[in-house]
């Protein structure tokens, strides 16, 4: 009779406490990958606005030479997808110069360009609100100034 007993309770499963303790470890391991990869994260966007800043730069150069001039601030970073329309020779416009139309940066937030630069005597200003989503403050990703 006891063996039958002894048999029975091996087959029962797991309590409630057991499977709550499982689950209160489960949540502090996953709390501790989250704080150990949000820099980390926010660190790998930095280094994609640059990365797509770098590749606006190698295409205005492009355009530059086709059109002989960067776009102006009011055509944009747009000018390398879409032909301008107010070109003084549309004949010269030999793009699209990007793969895909201008993305936004990795916060959801357009990039910002003003040609010409103030920052950069060879290249228009380009740059990105950052993080915050403010402009000028010290977490912006720029084509000036970089390290």
């Amino acid at each position: 009779m006891r063996g039958n007993r002894d048999r029975n309770r091996s087959k029962r499963g797991f309590t409630l406490v057991e499977v709550l303790l499982v689950l209160a470890i489960l949540v502090i391991i996953a709390s501790l990958v989250v704080v150990a990869i949000g820099p980390s994260l926010e660190s790998a966007k930095v280094n994609a606005a640059r990365t797509q800043i770098g590749a606006f730069e190698t295409a205005l150069d492009t355009y530059r030479l086709a059109i002989g001039d960067f776009p102006t601030t009011a055509q944009g970073l747009e000018a390398l997808w879409t032909q301008p329309g107010d070109l003084a020779n549309p004949g010269k416009w030999k793009g699209p110069y990007l793969k895909k139309p201008v993305p936004l940066d990795p916060w959801d937030h357009p990039y910002q360009y003003e040609s010409p630069g103030s920052n950069s005597p060879d290249m228009p200003d380009m740059w990105s609100f950052g993080p915050d989503g403010q402009d000028g403050t010290a977490d912006d990703v720029t084509n000036w100034g970089q390290e």
